[in-house]
């Protein structure tokens, strides 16, 4: 039986220390590390396939830097994305406003990625209310306002932490394009776009990095900004 593959680009951005590496470590490894920690320098890469319905979705998942002195270097990587985890720590307000800043980023440059507003470390609120800094309703009404998924996660217990990238899965699995009979492929209808990007940008594959290039077996589709293959 064949199935259609699907690799999507995925980037993860938000203020340093919010968690985003532990959010990434728990869903692919499906562990939680305990510190000391060290920051992200530039990016990490990692995938990991899951089956949505009839179709084998790959995330390419890029952990990106949270430090503002690597913020040129972050545009690097988000560049052509269709998906955005923009990540904010529950215990620190400042983080959510970090949050808002990428949102706006990817707003001006890649107007067509698709946002999921991540909270991060909900065990510390479950374990003491009083240390929660940043309120559910305002981040759930900013949601509403730009059009993004919104979760409430913990690295440390897994709570909806599969959720978000299923979901994220699952919004690529509807854009991309349906096996026809006779290994023949046809695109779908799809929202996401050929994404626009800031001028200064060259314009890169709308779905991969380089990382993805290689796979000879690769179909490019530029219109939808998924890349399938079939697989048997």
């Amino acid at each position: 039986m064949t199935a259609m593959r699907v690799d999507a680009k995925v980037v993860m951005l938000g203020k340093e220390s919010v968690g985003k590496t532990s959010l990434v470590e728990r869903y692919v490894h499906g562990r939680f590390l305990v510190g000391p920690y060290q920051n992200t320098i530039g990016a990490a890469f990692v995938a990991k396939a899951l089956n949505v319905g009839d179709k084998v979705v790959t995330l390419g998942i890029w952990d990106t830097a949270g430090s503002e002195r690597y913020e040129a270097m972050s545009r690097i990587y988000y560049r052509g994305a269709r998906a955005a985890i923009v990540c904010y720590d529950l215990t620190d307000s400042s983080s959510f406003g970090r949050a808002r800043f990428w949102v706006k980023e990817l707003q001006n440059c890649e107007e067509h990625c698709k946002i999921y507003l991540c909270g991060t470390k909900s065990d510390l609120i479950e374990a003491d209310r009083s240390v929660r800094q940043v309120d559910y309703h305002d981040v759930q009404d900013f949601a509403d306002e730009i059009g993004a998924q919104h979760f409430e996660t913990s690295s440390k217990t897994g709570k909806n932490v599969d959720e978000v990238f299923q979901k994220v899965a699952e919004d690529f699995s509807s854009c991309a394009l349906e096996f026809m009979q006779g290994g023949s492929f046809r695109p779908v209808h799809c929202r996401w776009n050929a994404p626009q990007h800031c001028p200064s940008q060259r314009r890169r594959s709308p779905c991969f990095s380089h990382a993805f290039r290689n796979r000879r077996s690769l179909r490019p589709l530029s219109a939808n900004g998924c890349w399938t293959s079939p697989i048997i």
